[in-house]
């Protein structure tokens, strides 16, 4: 209701609005002259520009101080804030944004453009509906909307219920409607789809190693041939944990080597006493990767590779796990049909999947981003297992000479 217009002439970055017929300083945004200067402030009244009467039209406001040549002599009414440094803090975002479509934005010039996981630096909070911010690459400060403005928008949006509808993540093994199966993280073992991620609030840290590195992808983009590179690539650096069964072991199989056995009766109870962080049922028996086996790892000074279910990120991103999320996309269909080809050929893989399990491997992978992509660190398209690798590589590297963003939960 009340329309703000901004001044980008001689006094750059603020902005006005009428208020019972007087024409009132609305905001000033973070950075620009006025600011520095600190000679006006939020609620002042502009009563003449060089002993001229302004009125209510910030368009009159705006033509006199074109038209100003040298010095400019406000005279305002005062607001008498006290003033105060306001909280700042830094931001990943979860959305994209561009004020020239917002038609809630009192002042579309004064906003801010900015893309999901791009970092901002918030300066002002006061205003209940937009925070004053910046990139931090740099650049001016602009208007963003506000975590409650945005909530409430997408409150109002239809939520993507495709998860509902999908069925397990983790099904057809084997193809037989018997062996299906669905893993069951302990905690937060339905996808929560009342989540409205918009802002997260993050801190910069020096280098460091993660603690744990996480692959998630859809059933058959490569995720454990990637880790198993990995692990062989440097076994010094990288392990895994061992899964639990309560199957019997085979005839040539020994505790510990593929497996870790254990009774059923057991494995029900470590699960009802959330020491699994996931676990599911395959052909009668039950399998599982037990939280402490992850610190296990870790205690040996060696990064834990993970390639679990989506849902487990819940728990593993926090400061107990560190970890460094990749997401392994699917490349297109015709790609995935062709690597798949190949794999044949060169006699490493003998199943020559169908055109619905590829098309449904390239379904859920949009599925799982469009879901859980908040969580990814990074992203790589598996079109090729030698660049992926390199890819992941690369980016593991970096960890140990660039500085991180991570969830301020992490730090504080």
């Amino acid at each position: 209701s009340k329309h703000e217009c901004i001044s980008n002439t001689v006094i750059h970055g603020v902005t006005f609005r009428v208020e019972n017929s007087e024409l009132v300083i609305a905001r000033i945004l973070h950075g620009g002259m006025i600011d520095q200067q600190g000679l006006l402030h939020v609620g002042d009244i502009i009563k003449e520009v060089n002993g001229k009467e302004v009125g209510n039209d910030p368009k009159v406001l705006q033509e006199m101080l074109k038209e100003a040549s040298g010095s400019v002599v406000l005279k305002i009414l005062p607001s008498y804030q006290e003033p105060h440094t306001p909280r700042q803090a830094f931001v990943k975002c979860h959305f994209d944004y561009d004020p020239i479509h917002d038609n809630l934005i009192p002042c579309k010039e004064a906003g801010l453009k900015f893309n999901s996981g791009d970092i901002l630096q918030i300066f002002n909070q006061e205003d209940l509906n937009w925070w004053q911010a910046c990139h931090v690459e740099g650049g001016s400060a602009g208007l963003i909307p506000s975590q409650l403005l945005e909530e409430k928008r997408k409150a109002f949006v239809k939520r993507d219920l495709e998860f509902a509808a999908a069925g397990p993540l983790c099904a057809g093994m084997g193809g037989k409607k018997k062996k299906k199966m669905m893993y069951l993280t302990t905690k937060n073992a339905e996808f929560d789809r009342h989540e409205l991620l918009i802002y997260e609030e993050v801190a910069k840290m020096p280098p460091f190693r993660r603690k744990t590195l996480v692959l998630i992808g859809a059933q058959g983009v490569g995720r454990r041939s990637l880790k198993n590179k990995l692990l062989v690539s440097d076994p010094q650096r990288y392990g895994t944990t061992v899964p639990y069964t309560s199957r019997k072991p085979k005839v040539d199989e020994k505790d510990g080597q593929m497996y870790l056995f254990m009774s059923r009766s057991e494995m029900e109870s470590d699960i009802k006493n959330g020491r699994f962080l996931e676990h599911g049922e395959y052909d009668g028996n039950l399998y599982g990767t037990k939280i402490n086996s992850i610190h296990e790892v870790v205690e040996t000074g060696k990064v834990c590779i993970l390639d679990v279910n989506p849902q487990a990120l819940k728990i593993l991103r926090t400061a107990e796990f560190l970890p460094y999320v990749v997401f392994i996309e699917a490349p297109d269909f015709e790609v995935l049909k062709a690597m798949n080809r190949s794999a044949i050929e060169a006699g490493v893989v003998t199943k020559q999947l169908t055109d619905s399990e590829l098309k449904r491997t390239v379904e859920e992978s949009a599925r799982i981003q469009r879901a859980y992509g908040h969580y990814f660190d990074l992203t790589i398209i598996n079109d090729n297992l030698e660049n992926a690798f390199r890819k992941l590589k690369g980016a593991l590297e970096k960890q140990g000479v660039e500085q991180q963003w991570v969830p301020v939960s992490w730090v504080f």
